[in-house]
């Protein structure tokens, strides 16, 4: 039982690798193919098949299915003609609303979102430096995700298809887990005397929050 964690763990992450492989030769050919829409259209489409499952009104998630797969058929010759286009408005899609997901926590009365996650690691109990530095960390995502959608779109728009596939399917992950690394760095080097929470700890954290709200 304990392998399991570990098993699910590196098969996801090979599902990943080979999904942005693949994505990544469908994505800079530019030529029309409907392996290439499927594959763009996957986890887009695993995501939505989950929201609708966990509905409570059965009926009304079933009807939304068949009017979304209905709209997809009807696109599907348009899609296996822009594969390239499709790829990129998934791309700045999401990082797009990441980069919204963080920076709305910013505004208003509530504590930002890297705040609310460090308080499930540390038992509700943050310092003021603490405070501080998470907000500061919420801000550094919130521009980092935004950047990713700025670069995307330039990339997009002047550089050749192939340099933007790249980019968009290839690095994206990896840019990320530099991130993660990268802050985990400067807090022990910000923060030396406070507690600070591992890789491990922030992952699951923020895989709770992502849960709580999804309910």
């Amino acid at each position: 039982m304990r392998m399991w964690p570990v098993v699910r763990a590196v098969s996801a992450g090979l599902m990943a690798v080979a999904w942005a492989i693949a994505s990544y030769f469908n994505s800079a050919s530019g030529q029309a193919s409907h392996w290439g829409v499927a594959l763009a259209l996957a986890p887009l489409s695993l995501v939505i098949f989950l929201g609708l499952w966990r509905m409570p009104q059965r009926l009304l998630a079933a009807a939304l299915g068949l009017v979304l797969v209905g709209v997809l058929v009807g696109l599907w010759p348009l899609l296996t003609q822009r594969i390239a286009t499709l790829y990129f408005l998934e791309h700045m899609g999401v990082y797009t609303l990441l980069a919204v997901f963080f920076a709305r926590t910013l505004t208003g009365p509530g504590e930002s979102l890297v705040t609310q996650m460090a308080r499930r690691v540390h038992g509700g109990v943050l310092s003021e430096n603490q405070l501080r530095y998470t907000r500061q960390v919420t801000q550094a995502w919130s521009l980092f995700f935004a950047a990713m959608v700025l670069v995307s779109v330039g990339l997009f728009i002047w550089a050749p298809l192939p340099v933007w596939s790249a980019f968009a399917t290839l690095l994206g992950g990896p840019l990320i887990g530099v991130m993660f690394v990268g802050e985990l760095l400067v807090r022990r080097w910000i923060l030396p005397n406070e507690v600070n929470a591992s890789l491990g700890e922030t992952v699951r954290a923020w895989r709770t929050h992502r849960s709580e709200h999804e309910q």
